[in-house]
């Protein structure tokens, strides 16, 4: 659907790999994965294996970036350290979120006292004012982000809106459809919600297409892009691809993937088409 609308609107096509999780990622799945997108007759105008202006496209290789931005949601006091094991979360917050996996977040380790808050998005282009009171918490102490989960703070029943590309006029609670979420986790590794908000606004990148199950990521990147004064991208947010039950095809399901199906005999027009 990415490479559909980059050809559409005559647009450029960005392939990003995102190799933050170590425990998960290895290059020969990289390298599958180009694979398995060229047999599908996708081309792209820049990534790993040909590079481009915003370079490197692989995420494990922009700490840096990630870096930079978690020091300055520190220092705007948007951001604190939070030492809840996922057993605690999951124990204090009760069950997920419909399709988003994420419970909503107890506020356990939240700092008390005000927080910084951004004013809302103004139209792209126009510079954004911020509201100058800070939290009262010891993240400034904290000259790396290692050894705690770091969360961001959101503004408890602020409403998020956004109208998908897709799916039409989008509205979240925050604190109520979810909670401060993770942006560096305890091991050291930037969280996704943090690396793609850097990354799409490093790479320009003006549209994002990504399935509807990410609705609610996208308000919380929203936030971050908010607090970070970067434009916020258009989304279009495709319905989801799912088997004869109705589930999703996932990996974590077991589902057939595309090195399968090309094993099984499939064309690029019958995956395309499926």
């Amino acid at each position: 659907m990415a490479a559909q609308r980059a050809a559409q609107f005559r647009g450029q096509l960005i392939f990003r790999n995102e190799d933050l999780d170590p425990q998960r990622c290895r290059e020969k799945f990289v390298q599958a994965m180009i694979d398995d997108l060229r047999w599908l007759g996708i081309s792209w105008s820049e990534g790993p294996d040909c590079g481009g202006p915003f370079g490197p496209y692989t995420q494990s290789a922009r700490r840096t970036h990630y870096l930079a931005a978690w020091e300055q949601l520190r220092d705007l006091g948007m951001i604190y350290p939070c030492t809840c094991s996922r057993k605690d979360v999951a124990q204090s917050a009760g069950a997920p979120n419909d399709a988003d996996n994420e419970p909503v977040y107890s506020g356990k380790c939240r700092p008390k006292g005000a927080v910084l808050r951004v004013a809302r998005l103004r139209p792209r282009g126009t510079a954004e004012a911020a509201v100058s009171t800070r939290v009262a918490a010891d993240a400034s102490s904290h000259s790396e982000p290692a050894g705690v989960n770091w969360r961001f703070r959101v503004p408890d029943g602020e409403e998020i809106c956004f109208t998908d590309l897709h799916l039409g006029p989008q509205r979240l609670l925050a604190g109520r459809d979810f909670g401060d979420f993770i942006v560096w986790r305890r091991d050291d590794v930037p969280a996704y919600q943090l690396a793609v908000v850097v990354d799409d606004a490093a790479m320009k990148i003006t549209e994002v297409v990504r399935g509807a199950d990410l609705l609610k990521s996208t308000a919380r990147q929203i936030l971050l892009f908010r607090a970070l004064a970067l434009p916020v991208p258009d989304c279009y947010h495709c319905d989801l691809v799912r088997d004869g039950s109705g589930l999703r095809l996932a990996k974590r399901h077991d589902s057939l993937s595309i090195q399968r199906l090309r094993e099984l005999g499939w064309t690029p027009e019958q995956v395309r088409a499926a």
